[in-house]
């Protein structure tokens, strides 16, 4: 037989774990038919020589639920080797959404997931979509470069049964009934699971708590029931009164997998993360498949404080959050409230030694500052850096911005936790930030950090980690291996050069707003169902006609 694709002479890793082999990939209709000998002619041909060829990999939490809508190539993880994405993690789903709540929806994207309102109004246009039944069948008609599954949000869900009071208050008897119907018939229409998240972090427009915020654990509980009724996988975002006990009884009660994000290098202290660890194993002991998500890069944000992400789950940000920018320098001028800040984040505060990992990235009126380390510049003038990272933004009328290590910066609790047999490799938050951070490049910085570069991995068990694992936890059944008959996601690399070329900002959004993006190397191909999307760091489809990738109703297609 002929085949569409053939990929020859590569080192075929499987995506199981199991020990590599140099062969052939013959791949028609889609499908991989050939595995190891693959003799026919083919229509198209990549020499793999040298090269590692393994299935593409699965990124189980994104925040695309918005861009694909105006984005059909998905920039920037397919540059980075990802063929599968799950969106609408941490309860941030866009539908169901009533036409009324739609800027509400929209303000809590823009706060708590850093997506400018201005983008996504001019992205979304007139949204087309209401219910999640109509989002999912949206998806499946506008198509995309990748396959994609998509999680009903909790956020969406009360806001749509409840209104503006979601931000506000529990939940009545009835009202929690309709959020689990919604969820429901979200899962019958195709829907992956459901996500939600009490993270403190996650603050919505006007400095108000997400909706999912405002539930009681008991209602989360009974919503997550629709997963025994209907079947499905949860993701949920830590915070009070949703951590392990929580997870563990939602797992017992639904029998479905609960993936929770996450597991960070002591991010309570050193060492702190062990203790999450033994909390982890205690649970899978039980035969309870609850999987924390930990990242393998530092949690690093490119903050402005025109747009204080970072900071705004502080008690003393919420009358910051609900400022204008003139209200907002007046606050960081103020002594009263910088003892308040310094209190939790100056040296001496809560945060411990946050100042001493940030610089300053952008600051336009005195650019030999950029850089340099913020910690350093203040001790030099003999101040709290507080005082002098405010005092340098106020004179730049805010138009300063600063990186700063938030968590997880230490490479060896990222090795430690990556190693735990409980985890599973997430949170790339693509899609999400996209003024402040850029973890798309999760899969490269794994590759070449942690593989290569560190050698605590092979790369069968690092391939299995990208593919198979994320896959089997999320349910996503016919992705994640390379195997004859299953759908042709493929990557081939370079294992000598594979990595990324750091971060840049662009300005391509809707509306001419910004975002970080970062370049790949060392990826030759990327592949979705038999179609090359990606070849030697460049597009390979036309972002405007038919493309390849396959909506994932309840994980199958």
């Amino acid at each position: 037989m002929a085949y569409d694709l053939k990929i020859t002479g590569g080192t075929i890793i499987d995506g199981t774990g199991s020990p590599r082999f140099v062969g052939d990939v013959g791949i028609s209709g889609g499908t991989v038919v050939a595995l190891g000998a693959a003799s026919a002619e083919a229509a198209q041909t990549i020499d793999a020589t040298g090269r590692i060829v393994c299935p593409g990999f699965v990124d189980i939490h994104t925040h695309y639920d918005a861009q694909i809508m105006w984005d059909r190539l998905v920039s920037c993880s397919p540059w980075h080797g990802v063929t599968t994405i799950v969106m609408g993690n941490c309860g941030f789903s866009v539908a169901p959404t009533r036409p009324e709540h739609r800027d509400l929806i929209m303000r809590t994207l823009e706060n708590v997931e850093g997506m400018s309102v201005d983008a996504l109004r001019a992205g979304l246009g007139d949204w087309g979509f209401e219910t999640f039944p109509q989002y999912l069948d949206a998806l499946e008609s506008n198509g995309a470069a990748v396959n994609m599954a998509a999680l009903i949000g909790h956020t969406a869900a009360r806001m749509y049964v409840m209104g503006e009071e979601a931000t506000e208050r529990e939940g009545t008897p009835e009202e929690i009934a309709a959020q689990r119907d919604l969820v429901a018939e979200a899962l019958r229409a195709g829907a992956l699971g459901f996500a939600t998240s009490k993270a403190p972090t996650h603050v919505g427009y006007e400095g108000r708590p997400v909706p999912s915020r405002a539930a009681t654990t008991d209602e989360i509980v009974e919503i997550a029931q629709a997963l025994g009724d209907v079947g499905g996988v949860m993701q949920a975002t830590v915070g009070r009164g949703l951590s392990h006990d929580e997870f563990a009884r939602i797992a017992e009660t639904t029998g479905a997998h609960v993936s929770w994000t996450a597991l960070l290098g002591s991010a309570r202290g050193p060492g702190s993360h062990r203790v999450e660890l033994e909390r982890a194993r205690e649970i899978a002991a039980r035969g309870l498949p609850v999987f924390p998500q930990v990242a393998v890069q530092p949690i690093q944000f490119e903050m402005s404080w025109k747009a204080p992400f970072i900071y705004e789950a502080l008690r003393c940000f919420m009358p910051v959050s609900q400022s204008d920018l003139q209200g907002r320098k007046r606050y960081y001028a103020d002594a009263d409230w910088r003892a308040q800040f310094k209190e939790k984040a100056g040296n001496g505060g809560k945060i411990g030694d946050r100042w001493a990992r940030t610089e300053i990235s952008y600051l336009p009126h005195n650019p030999e500052l950029e850089g340099r380390n913020v910690q350093q510049m203040a001790d030099d003038a003999g101040q709290d850096p507080v005082d002098w990272v405010l005092d340098v933004a106020l004179e730049a009328d805010l138009e300063m911005r600063i990186i700063q290590d938030v968590l997880n910066h230490d490479p060896d609790d990222i090795d430690e936790l990556l190693h735990d047999p409980t985890t599973v490799i997430g949170l790339s938050d693509a899609g999400a930030h996209a003024s402040q951070l850029c973890d798309a490049k999760y899969s490269t910085e794994f590759l070449a950090t942690f593989v290569r570069d560190r050698g605590s991995f092979d790369l069968e068990t690092a391939v299995h980690m990208l593919t198979q694992r994320p896959a089997e936890v999320f349910g996503i059944s016919d992705r994640g291996t390379l195997a004859q008959g299953k759908p042709a996601d493929v990557v081939v690399f370079d294992a000598d050069e594979v990595g990324h070329l750091g971060k840049r900002r662009v300005y391509d959004l809707p509306a001419g707003a910004d975002r970080l993006i970062s370049d790949a190397k060392g990826i030759d191909a990327v592949v979705v169902n038999g179609t090359i999307i990606r070849r030697n760091g460049a597009d390979a489809v036309d972002p405007h006609g038919p493309l390849p990738g396959k909506l994932l109703r309840n994980g199958k297609g």
